[in-house]
């Protein structure tokens, strides 16, 4: 189905979510037709930030506003959803558009597997009428379904179209481009040179396979590197667990704009505690960039004044490798939790692979190393 199809059978005028590569059709429409405008589309920090923001349009207008996300953001959703949108609550009414990662029967990376499962049970338990799209749904199907769907909605009821992989698509292009130089990867590769031997928690997406990928290349052990598949937005909470528990070792984080947005909550936590041992590198290149490179709100946020408002005694932005590398290794030598934002480029290679072991081989073998160390 055509997104434009899509679009005009939802009837909305305003949108807001965390993009998706299952929803990149439907991404790019709405970057090409409203770019980012508070009255017209934004891009949240979470997905519960957006069901937030939906209801105050809908407070606001009186209108029915469209949340999207992939499947994973669900657990976002669940505190205003069942506290705030619900009929027995406030009864806003709200659109979900949830991309459908880990569909039972469909391939997928694995932690998207367990989400999948339960992607349709979790939005049914919140009351949340559900219509699955795929491929075959046809615009007469939708437009039905749409039409009992705001009975529902005006009774302040919340509905949600589960979309099937390849069910949307979109003739349009959105270019997503900054000023920067530097790739990701070679930005890893600097880190990984100078962590050496050192533990090393890396963020959900490309991040993680271009360093298990750069270990490969280079002959190393992948023991020093627990890769975060999921949980986007919580590397720098399980490093903090880490470093605290093991106050002796240098402790390295690889975050991304992205991800240290979504919960940026978890900074002021680390800072009330400044761990000595623990240096957060978050990489930024203003864009969701593993699900199709829309942008996010840290494109223009002085990260490290936010960082030190939080209580991390030192923190630094630099955007080229001759002062990455004289940053890395001070903050190798530093007894004082450090943050050291990476200005990125927008692009990875075409080939790039994923992690060959098992989710749980990777705690394991991380684990094994932290009992050494």
């Amino acid at each position: 189905m055509q997104v434009e199809t899509f679009v005009k059978a939802l009837g909305a005028d305003f949108y807001t979510g965390v993009p998706d590569s299952q929803l990149k059709a439907l991404c790019d429409y709405l970057m090409n037709a409203y770019g980012i405008d508070p009255a017209r589309h934004v891009i949240g920090a979470n997905e519960g930030n957006c069901a937030a923001l939906a209801a105050g349009y809908h407070l606001a207008t009186g209108k029915v506003p469209v949340v999207y996300m992939q499947n994973s953001g669900e657990g976002n959703i669940i505190n205003p959803a069942a506290s705030l949108l619900n009929r027995k609550v406030y009864g806003i009414p709200v659109i979900f558009v949830v991309g459908w990662r880990g569909e039972p029967g469909v391939h997928d990376e694995p932690q998207h597997i367990y989400q999948g499962e339960v992607t349709v049970k979790l939005l049914e338990d919140m009351e949340i009428r559900t219509f699955i799209v795929s491929r075959e749904t046809t615009e007469q199907e939708l437009l039905a379904v749409m039409e009992e769907f705001r009975d529902a909605l005006a009774d302040g009821q919340d509905v949600a179209f589960v979309i099937r992989k390849g069910a949307l698509s979109y003739d349009g292009k959105a270019v997503y481009k900054n000023d920067y130089d530097m790739s990701r990867e070679e930005i890893i590769r600097h880190i990984a040179a100078v962590s050496g031997e050192d533990p090393v928690v890396s963020t959900t997406g490309k991040a993680s396979r271009e360093l298990f990928e750069l270990r490969t290349a280079a002959g190393q052990s992948h023991k020093y590197d627990f890769l975060t598949v999921g949980s986007m937005g919580h590397s720098s909470s399980i490093a903090l667990g880490i470093a605290a528990q093991k106050p002796d070792v240098k402790l390295w984080c690889v975050d991304g704009d992205g991800a240290a947005l979504m919960h940026m909550g978890a900074m002021a936590v680390i800072g009330s505690f400044r761990p000595a041992n623990l240096v957060h590198v978050v990489i930024n290149n203003g864009a969701h960039e593993t699900v199709g490179g829309m942008p996010t709100a840290a494109a223009g946020l002085d990260l490290p004044a936010i960082a030190k408002a939080c209580g991390y005694p030192y923190a630094v932005s630099v955007d080229s490798f001759g002062a990455l590398d004289r940053e890395l290794a001070a903050a190798k030598e530093r007894r004082a939790l450090s943050l050291i934002e990476v200005k990125c480029a927008i692009g990875a290679r075409a080939d790039l692979g994923r992690p060959t072991t098992t989710a749980r081989e990777n705690k394991e073998n991380f684990m094994e190393w932290l009992r050494e160390l």
